[in-house]
């Protein structure tokens, strides 16, 4: 009998191991919950204060407090670290808020990120400012980006699209209140259309209009005709949607000019026009001419859309502007262009050169980390904006034929707009297949 209990034990402590294993492996957040959590915690409560020494993020307490430690205390005046305020396990990581004493800043701790990543063995350390003098660490336990799987409670608002997973474990989103315009760059097979329908399929969801323009004869955004407003699949057609989006603008302005408002969101709701999404996938074909006599419409399309990037958020018309490259080569107003684009999405690039035109204006540091990003990763990319702040993300695996269903499902929310009705595409019933809808060709453009 004894044997046999012996027995009976060892083989349930080799499955408990074994099982452990297949979890660290197959199922992440249940080894991290049971067993990473746990020990991490732990390692961070023991060494809290002597990594902190070691890695030059403590000062000299305040003459006071020296004077209380040496006279009252009778101990050694320590360097003294910053004070946690709070210490909470989540299913991905740790996060721990730090109180920075007088001497440190938010910079000090990101610069000492990848040590303190080392020494808690974590997969990763974000340091985020959550308000002037605290800081909070968010550790993640393993890589989050392998197998994306997006958080249950997301950030919701009139103009805010849940799109990828950043790796600290938090949704990235795109808030078009904040940031207006976007570019989103990254070389083929990348992720960038991955990540463009993710987008378009967050964005069906809205009560928003949304616009195309696509001239590859409308292969990427043709199968969601049924949501969208306006489609373009020629440079001619473009350029006439384009004279069409700046004069709606200018009748915008003319509104919020009469009810004595500067923004869209000011208005009325009775009166308060939709909102407008502008997708443009491959924009290097709206710079590039076959012959001398398309550089006049050219130079045309590019000015109209400069003009929007410079005034069209306050009326509500947001640019997400997409392409391989985007360098002042494509031609006159390009780098004029960019510079409105406040938001950065790079995706895995051939060179360094576009990595730098993507993100070297508004988040130098980042670049090296779009030159790391393995081809066997699509949809890995590096999220920055103007506030010099970026991030790792990764979009949800989403097909053509999912985002395809959805603006099916989500067409009654197109909304009817008069000046763009000779650009709006016609859409069959039901879809040809059942796999994927069937290329839809857009109506004719009308004077």
């Amino acid at each position: 009998m004894a044997d046999l209990t012996t027995v009976l034990e060892a083989t349930g402590a080799l499955a408990g191991v074994g099982g452990l294993g297949y979890a660290k492996v197959r199922a992440p957040r249940v080894y991290w919950s049971l067993v990473g959590l746990p020990v991490t915690w732990g390692r961070f409560t023991v060494t809290y204060g002597a990594t902190m020494d070691v890695c030059g993020l403590t000062v000299r307490p305040s003459g006071l407090r020296a004077f209380v430690v040496r006279n009252v205390a009778r101990r050694e005046v320590q360097p003294a670290p910053p004070k946690v305020r709070r210490v909470r396990g989540t299913s991905t990581g740790l996060r721990v808020s730090l109180r920075l004493p007088a001497g440190l800043e938010p910079t000090d701790v990101a610069a000492a990120s990848e040590r303190l990543r080392h020494a808690w063995g974590v997969h990763s350390v974000n340091v985020v400012e959550t308000k002037p003098g605290v800081v909070e660490l968010r550790m993640t336990g393993y890589d989050v980006l392998k197998r994306v799987r997006m958080p249950r409670r997301l950030k919701v608002g009139p103009m805010v699209v849940p799109v990828a997973l950043r790796d600290d474990g938090t949704a990235f989103v795109r808030d078009y209140r904040k940031v207006p315009h976007a570019l989103t760059l990254g070389a083929n097979q990348s992720g960038k259309s991955m990540y463009q329908r993710n987008l378009i399929k967050g964005l069906a969801k809205l009560p928003v209009g949304l616009v195309g323009i696509d001239c590859k004869r409308g292969v990427e955004q043709s199968p969601y005709a049924p949501r969208l407003s306006a489609l373009a699949t020629t440079p001619e057609m473009a350029s006439e949607l384009l004279n069409v989006l700046v004069a709606e603008m200018e009748s915008r302005f003319d509104l919020l000019s009469a009810h004595g408002v500067s923004d869209l969101w000011g208005l009325p709701e009775k009166v308060r026009p939709v909102p407008l999404v502008v997708l443009v996938d491959e924009v290097a074909e709206l710079f590039l001419t076959a012959a001398k006599k398309d550089e006049e419409r050219r130079d045309r399309m590019v000015m109209q859309m400069v003009r929007l990037g410079q005034m069209a958020r306050a009326i509500g018309i947001y640019l997400e502007i997409c392409g391989q490259r985007f360098g002042s080569e494509l031609g006159k107003g390009a780098t004029m262009l960019r510079a409105q684009l406040t938001g950065r999405v790079i995706h895995r690039v051939n060179d360094k050169q576009t990595a730098e035109m993507g993100l070297g204006d508004v988040a130098p540091e980042a670049v090296f980390a779009v030159t790391t990003i393995a081809p066997d990763r699509p949809g890995v990319a590096v999220a920055g904006d103007s506030s010099g702040g970026w991030s790792r993300i990764r979009t949800p695996e989403t097909s053509p034929a999912e985002a395809a269903a959805v603006c099916r499902e989500y067409a009654h929310l197109t909304p009817d707009l008069p000046a763009l009705a000779p650009f709006r595409p016609a859409t069959p019933a039901e879809p040809t297949t059942d796999d994927a809808p069937s290329l839809i060709k857009p109506r004719p453009v009308t004077d």
